[in-house]
């Protein structure tokens, strides 16, 4: 007789079924584990048969073996113990092998029998409604989990919990989902002193999902207005938190199964490796560019990445979408993401100021910036000048418009938006039209595309650069609150995409 459990084994954010089977047989007293298991996977047999024991309940002596399907898949992540240990006791006829074929389980056994927590409950759960079963996994698991809301989701403490559960004697109840978190912002844009301009590009971006560049001298306040951009996004639709929440949940990112509306943050130090930012490792992890999906990736000391590095962003910002390919895995995740980036004019980071410029001058800029390459460059709409501020700007009073009343038109903005693209495939913002609603949605009226061909023509834009300034230009109609894009609204994009620092 062959008893089976079944799991799930992650490959990017798909989490793909897998049986579970065991069979015990006559022969020489074993224990084995076969299917392209890992170590960890291997090391299973060790974890349940000494939670067994704890539970006073001995193992055959016959021939044990387990059989993970498909076999040709690999399986790694210490989560196939609980399901192992499932199908052990229904082939044992501890619990009713018809019962565990209903139930999707993942969880780490303790020595004593303990359910140690996991990452990947959510897609787990995503798998398991998909397949019409419930979920069962560790307590500290489940109100991840339950946030799925479309399968039954049952969280144990213990092995002993979950025999005792199926077999009658103590039901669990369905585990609740997590709360949503919604932290409450120190920061504020009216924090900022003088840099309106650069508070314009902020809510510009952040009401059309825009790639921004900030270039200034040091302490002229490029961290400080990055810092403040969640403050202004508006928060993730249901979808979205979702998405965003299971490539947490692969990560071991989410806090006590809570899942946030608020928009990922994320700010890799310039040091971090390509794996670290694109996503890789021996388990083909995800990496910032991803775990930054629906919100945004902000680098700082832009230039001073590596440049294999930098080289890498260009397709996922163009693509939405990263593939991690090496010898023993193929992985995709989505990184739809907004890029802000910071950099100092050059090395020294004083190429403005006459009193402080080094005796390179202007051949340091063109080194330091350089190395950004022009097809990267090219890729962000928003190009900003953040220029020094005077200390006659600190001792004024705070601005009089601070987060909460950008935050609200960049809300209108994303609104009308929505509205606009409800019935186009992966489109949410204006940074994401292209093809022909592309031309429909954001074609200037006669002043206004006359200006643009002039722009293109004078400081020969790419066809990736004039389509961009098209984008930028919607977005601040929208944020007008106009129907059609006109020539003030052009007349800004494109000064927007013509900073002087920022153009290596």
């Amino acid at each position: 007789m062959v008893s089976r459990a079944y799991s799930v084994a992650f490959q990017g954010v798909e989490a793909r079924s897998v049986e579970v089977q065991c069979a015990v047989t006559p022969g020489l007293p074993a224990f084995s584990i076969v299917g392209l298991p890992d170590k960890a996977v291997s090391e299973a047999r060790d974890r349940v048969r000494a939670a067994l024991t704890s539970m006073a309940i001995a193992l055959p002596s016959k021939r044990i073996t387990i059989n993970l399907s498909p076999a040709d898949l690999p399986k790694e992540g210490s989560h196939f113990d609980l399901p192992i240990a499932l199908s052990l006791l229904a082939a044992l006829e501890i619990l009713p092998a018809d019962v565990v074929e209903t139930v999707v389980a993942l969880g780490e056994l303790s020595l004593d029998g303990t359910l140690v927590p996991v990452v990947g409950a959510l897609p787990a759960a995503m798998a398991a409604a998909q397949d019409e079963r419930s979920l069962l996994c560790p307590e500290g698991s489940g109100a991840e989990a339950a946030w799925v809301n479309a399968c039954q989701v049952i969280a144990a403490r213990s092995l002993g919990d979950v025999v005792r559960h199926y077999t009658g004697q103590v039901p669990l109840p369905p585990a609740e989902p997590g709360e949503v978190t919604t932290p409450a912002h120190i920061r504020d844009l009216r924090d900022v002193k003088g840099q309106e301009r650069a508070k314009r590009a902020l809510e510009i971006a952040a009401a059309g999902r825009h790639h921004l560049m900030l270039v200034g001298t040091p302490g002229s306040g490029k961290s400080m207005l990055a810092a403040r951009l969640p403050t202004i996004l508006p928060p993730q639709s249901a979808a979205e938190a979702l998405q965003t929440s299971m490539i947490h949940s692969l990560a071991g990112l989410l806090d006590e199964g809570g899942i946030s509306r608020e928009r990922p943050f994320r700010e890799p130090h310039h040091t971090a490796s390509m794996a670290a930012i694109i996503g890789g490792g021996r388990h083909a992890k995800p990496g910032e560019v991803s775990l930054a999906h629906n919100g945004v990736l902000f680098m700082d000391e832009f230039p001073e990445f590596p440049r294999t590095v930098l080289e890498t962003l260009r397709q996922p910002i163009e693509t939405g979408e990263v593939m991690i390919a090496r010898a023993n895995a193929h992985v995709k995740y989505p990184c739809r993401f907004m890029l802000v980036a910071a950099a100092n004019p050059c090395k020294c980071g004083y190429l403005t100021d006459p009193a402080r410029a080094c005796a390179r001058v202007p051949d340091c800029g063109d080194d330091y910036l350089g190395r950004i390459s022009g097809p990267l460059m090219d890729r962000f709409d928003l190009r900003v000048d953040v220029p020094p501020v005077s200390y006659t700007d600190l001792e004024l009073p705070a601005a009089g418009e601070g987060s909460a009343e950008v935050a609200a038109r960049v809300a209108a903005a994303r609104t009308v938006q929505q509205a606009r693209y409800a019935g186009a495939r992966d489109v949410l913002c204006n940074a994401d039209i292209q093809g022909d609603l592309l031309e429909t949605v954001t074609a200037p009226d006669a002043e206004g595309r006359d200006l643009l061909l002039r722009a293109a023509d004078r400081f020969r834009l790419s066809a990736r650069g004039y389509h961009r300034v098209l984008r930028v230009a919607r977005t601040i109609a929208d944020l007008d609150g106009s129907d059609s894009v006109r020539k003030p609204h052009v007349a800004e994009a494109v000064s927007f995409r013509l900073a002087s620092l920022a153009v290596a």
